[in-house]
């Protein structure tokens, strides 16, 4: 950790090459401030907890860190004052800490006097320094600050570009500034940085959540011409956008270009191709595509059987529901709530409760209930009633270990007593 020497400080209270601020000057003759009290009092305390000299390297981070919480960023100056006064060396941690305690408590001035200086002297910012100095005037909405300092840093540390681009494109995206996002992607490239998987997922990504389709699908087009792997992050995220404009068609579409002969996102493709077919109740596209899925090698997973349940359920169509449970229990996979809830609710809905039994001799009723399915599905085909009811069942204290036979049980209960207000009026 590099160490400042005392006569070498870059004091926050007289920064080199910049105007000296009026509220210092003012300071500077009220010597009995309350808040250079404070610091005092604070600073005793501290070294009556450690056994401290003017020769010990103090890393006093911390301490700005915690008084930047509670809201004391002229306390924190005036302690880093009095260290220096008192002839400790400061470490470039603390002017840091400074800096970013300006920062978050919307003093950016001084902030930005103190980054000045760190850039003039020998330090090499540290990136998670920058990331938080961006963040911090992100959550002020000042953007152009953060391309000002991508520029400072661009003409003095060149050999932090790589990183710096990388945080940048992350920080834009996740504010949902895309032209800018955009921008720094160009001027990246420009510089002749080439743009890793990584990187262009997260960026397929922010493009998928702030984005139109249109930009969505020309930010895809764009990195599939530079041969970079769309992987999961960027699979679903493209998949969501689509989902929530009901675009299922293009879903699948999509789908196809990714290659769902892919074995690194495991069953992630053709789970949500079959689900773009349910979504619309195209019962035999779905078996169509569900047989290719098993041809191609791929083996099923409580996801796979959950869509089809899901259909299956909605549909009435007991005797492929039957079929896909048999198949589950021949696959080894082991149901949750969302296929019990696909039995429950075809046999009520259909008036048929008196055969539910019968339908669930075949499953485990005594196991601890669970939900495994890929939230993806909800987003489609929703939550079954059962499902909804269960999952408040499920947060109640007083019963630690609910079984699929309990959660039946209660919920039959509750749908009588409903339907006897029902009849009572």
């Amino acid at each position: 950790m590099e160490v400042l020497s005392v006569g070498s400080i870059p004091s926050p209270l007289w920064l080199a090459g910049t105007p000296k601020p009026e509220r210092l000057r003012v300071r500077s003759q009220q010597k009995d401030s309350p808040n250079r009290a404070l610091a005092r009092k604070i600073l005793r305390h501290w070294k009556e907890q450690v056994s401290v000299d003017q020769k010990t390297s103090i890393d006093c981070a911390a301490l700005i860190q915690t008084l930047s919480r509670k809201n004391l960023p002229h306390v924190a100056e005036e302690i880093l004052f009095e260290m220096r006064s008192e002839g400790f060396p400061i470490d470039s941690s603390a002017l840091a800490a400074l800096m970013l305690c300006y920062a978050d408590n919307g003093l950016f001035p001084e902030a930005h006097a103190i980054w000045d200086e760190i850039l003039n002297s020998s330090f090499v910012p540290n990136i998670q320094t920058v990331s938080q100095l961006f963040d911090a005037y992100g959550r002020m909405g000042q953007f152009d600050e953060v391309i000002r300092i991508m520029r400072q840093l661009s003409m003095r540390h060149s050999s932090l570009l790589p990183e710096i681009y990388v945080l940048a494109l992350s920080f834009f995206g996740k504010q949902g500034q895309l032209e800018k996002m955009e921008s720094t992607l160009r001027d990246m490239i420009s510089r002749g940085f080439s743009m890793n998987s990584a990187t262009a997922n997260a960026v397929l990504t922010y493009y998928s959540f702030f984005g139109s389709l249109a930009e969505m699908e020309s930010a895809y087009a764009r990195f599939k011409r530079s041969r970079i792997l769309i992987e999961e992050e960027g699979i679903r995220a493209v998949s969501i956008a689509y989902i929530k404009k009901k675009k299922f068609y293009s879903l699948g579409e999509f789908l196809r270009d990714v290659g769902l002969r892919r074995r690194n996102v495991g069953n992630l493709l053709w789970n949500l191709l079959l689900l773009s077919y349910a979504a619309n109740f195209k019962m035999k596209s779905l078996q169509r595509e569900f047989l290719k899925m098993v041809e191609s090698g791929f083996n099923p997973d409580l996801t796979t059987f959950n869509i089809r349940a899901l259909a299956f359920s909605k549909m009435s169509l007991f005797w492929d529901l039957h079929v896909s449970l048999e198949h589950m229990k021949h696959e080894k996979v082991v149901p949750d709530l969302v296929t019990y809830g696909c039995v429950v609710d075809a046999y009520l809905d259909r008036g048929v409760g008196m055969n539910l039994d019968f339908a669930l001799s075949k499953m485990n009723v005594h196991d601890s209930a669970r939900v495994a399915t890929d939230p993806l599905v909800f987003e489609v085909l929703g939550k079954g009633d059962f499902h909804s009811s269960s999952e408040a069942f499920l947060e109640f204290k007083r019963w630690k270990n609910w079984t699929y036979k309990k959660l039946i049980a209660t919920y039959l209960k509750k749908k009588y007593r409903s339907s006897q207000i029902f009849w009572n009026y």
